[in-house]
């Protein structure tokens, strides 16, 4: 009679669990208070997680802050705490209100970048940060 073991190295082929690797986006920069709030996104967007949003003043729904826009959203007010979908329509997401963010991890509308944004954002105790990349020698 022989004996096999099989050492188990995948756990996918084990019933019963599952394995995941993690990989943080750090989007998260640091150990301010991270205040969350659902908010309505306006219809006709597909947005990562980390967009840097505007509030449409005569709606109260958000969309990505454009530098250009007139309706309010130009003022960023709030990050995207998850990549939302909302081009069928108006859509509820989760949105940061504070926080410090890694500046390499947020998206940015058109015309607007980190220096436009940072003291607005900065007056809503939501603080852009820098970060160097591991592979970054600077």
């Amino acid at each position: 009679m022989s004996l096999s073991i099989s050492t188990i190295g995948d756990n996918a082929s084990t019933p019963g669990v599952r394995a995941e690797t993690y990989v943080p986006d750090q989007l998260i920069a640091g150990r301010f208070p991270l205040v969350t709030d659902t908010v309505t996104l306006a219809a006709g967007q597909n947005l990562p997680r980390g967009a840097v949003l505007g509030v449409i003043t005569a709606t109260g729904k958000f969309k990505l802050s454009a530098a250009a826009s007139t309706d309010g959203s130009q003022t960023p007010t709030a990050i995207l705490v998850d990549g939302v979908n909302a081009t069928n329509g108006d859509t509820l997401a989760g949105v940061y209100l504070t926080g410090e963010f890694n500046q390499r991890a947020v998206t940015f509308g058109a015309g607007h970048s980190v220096s436009s944004t940072k003291e607005a954002l900065r007056l809503r105790e939501i603080f852009l940060k820098s970060s160097v990349s591991a592979d970054d020698p600077s």
